[in-house]
């Protein structure tokens, strides 16, 4: 069961999910400790996913009948740190496909209080068997090449 207002939208292609920071995202000086933007950015992920139509719980069970003992990883990710997010911001965790490869995905994704950029992000996920790199999934390979065109 999805809910917009819990899992974001998808707008020109990209997926925009709100976040408010709350004070168990702060460190001592007030300002969102910055291991918590790969939290939201995560949870951006999964639910852009989840509006594309691919219910990780469903895309896990294809992947596994297709390749059993998969796992996607996260293979490399560059961030930077432009601006701080203080508790009781409204961030708007945005989230697109660069380019679906073989074995892997990048994806985008910055963090934007208002119209500030305070984050930025560029995400490859990999796709994995036995250590090894293995084709993505032709359903999910679909999705997201979907989303690019």
């Amino acid at each position: 069961m999805t809910s917009s207002h819990l899992d974001g939208e998808i707008r020109d292609g990209r997926h925009h999910m709100q976040v408010r920071v709350y004070y168990e995202d702060t460190d001592f000086s007030g300002i969102v400790y910055h291991a918590n933007y790969l939290r939201f950015m995560e949870r951006g992920r999964t639910n852009h996913l989840r509006l594309m139509g691919a219910e990780q719980h469903a895309l896990f069970e294809q992947a596994q009948a297709e390749t059993p003992g998969f796992a996607f990883v996260v293979r490399s990710m560059q961030l930077d740190f432009h601006k701080p997010a203080r508790m009781d911001d409204v961030l708007d965790v945005i989230t697109w496909p660069v380019a679906v490869k073989g074995a892997s995905i990048t994806l985008a994704q910055e963090v934007r209080r208002g119209d500030d950029v305070l984050v930025k992000a560029q995400v490859r996920v990999a796709f994995i068997c036995d250590g090894k790199a293995q084709p993505i999934p032709k359903a999910l390979r679909a999705l997201m090449k979907a989303d690019l065109e």
